[in-house]
């Protein structure tokens, strides 16, 4: 993996390709048969935060899979706490190191990550927050969802405040070469992959979706996102939970807690 240097700074990569655990469960199958309704037509979780929440050493190392969370959480803890609250970023090189391997003491970004490695490592030990990452934050439950259902994506961020997801870099907005542009958009003559990165959504129009990544916001168009994402999961958080009562597809906490229960036992 190869630092991502744009004439401006440092913006780097690095999401691994997915996997396909069987025991992750799927959105599609938990809700299979039920009429559900649209979700409502936008939403934006981060309506009020600040302008910049922070690389989390997303300019330093290829822990994307990683800073990603550390996000959500801005987005859960100001959403549903009433204020922001950003861990430590050796918090988040934490995380990397338990989740995803990495070694400090090897030189270079890392060997990236993979996002159902990292959830499944959220779901069972929680990620590192608070001096010296002496708390953990674990997740309720993850839920896949399938990309190419846009309401159930939708659904995803205005009940869990976020959606996490996995796409490839198209070169049209590679940033080894480039300022990453406010609004990605699909170009067919600058399609091909350069490498792998992951993103929390935290809101959506009809246009697209509100993108939060490298610390900064942008849009992801629609039409971009269905070329290129290829992973998307809802999380179960406790503290939005508590404080906003909407959980993935609707499921109750014994529901979700029973779906995780081979991961946790795995």
């Amino acid at each position: 993996m190869k630092a991502k240097t744009s004439p401006s700074g440092t913006y780097k990569l690095g999401r691994l390709l997915r996997t396909y655990d069987p025991r992750v469960p799927h959105m599609s199958a938990l809700l299979a048969g039920q009429t559900l309704t649209p979700p409502p037509p936008s939403a934006d979780y981060t309506k009020g935060m600040p302008s910049n929440l922070g690389m989390m050493l997303n300019d330093q190392l290829g822990d994307c899979t990683c800073a990603a969370v550390y996000h959500a959480m801005q987005v859960w803890s100001f959403n549903a706490g009433g204020t922001l609250v950003t861990q430590p970023d050796g918090d988040v090189e934490r995380l990397y190191i338990l989740a995803c391997g990495y070694n400090p003491r090897i030189p270079g970004e890392g060997p990236g990550g993979n996002e159902q490695h990292v959830l499944t490592y959220l779901l069972k030990n929680g990620a590192p927050i608070g001096p010296n990452g002496a708390t953990r934050h674990k997740i309720t439950a993850f839920v896949e969802v399938d990309p190419r259902n846009t309401d159930d994506v939708k659904r995803t961020i205005n009940d869990c405040g976020v959606a996490y997801i996995g796409f490839n870099v198209p070169e049209s907005m590679d940033p080894s070469v480039m300022v990453p542009p406010a609004v990605w958009t699909y170009d067919p003559q600058k399609a091909t992959p350069v490498g792998g990165h992951a993103v929390v959504l935290a809101g959506y129009n009809n246009q697209g979706a509100r993108v939060i990544s490298w610390g900064q916001y942008y849009t992801m168009t629609w039409e971009f996102f269905a070329h290129f994402v290829d992973e998307v999961y809802a999380i179960a958080d406790g503290e939005w939970i508590e404080a906003k009562g909407t959980t993935p597809g609707g499921l109750t906490l014994d529901e979700l807690e029973a779906q995780m229960q081979a991961l946790n036992e795995g």
